[in-house]
């Protein structure tokens, strides 16, 4: 159950469609009582944050230099060339936004 105490105040606007749909939903999941509309708003922002949620499950390797080591072999610019295409890449991108 949800504590009053640590509760804050959201004030969101619907379309109405969408806001009777919603009152309908968690009316009939949560009962006709109070607290029925909270529970099913704090379920629906967990879920969109979950969803939304960036989070990292990448193993990094006990040695990242090893790792990288010759992924980059088929290339045939050196290390400056490659900074400086880089370089007029974002500058052309700067420019188009």
């Amino acid at each position: 159950m949800l504590e009053a105490s640590t509760m804050k105040p959201l004030r969101v606007y619907l379309p109405e469609e969408l806001e009777k749909k919603f009152r309908k939903f968690s009316m009939e999941s949560y009962g006709y009582s109070r607290g029925s509309l909270s529970r099913a708003a704090v379920e629906a922002i967990r879920s969109w944050i979950s969803i939304h949620q960036i989070s990292p499950q990448v193993a990094v390797p006990d040695e990242p230099v090893k790792a990288l080591r010759g992924l980059l072999r088929h290339v045939k610019k050196s290390s400056v060339e490659l900074q400086h295409e880089a370089a007029r890449i974002r500058a052309e991108i700067a420019k188009g936004e």
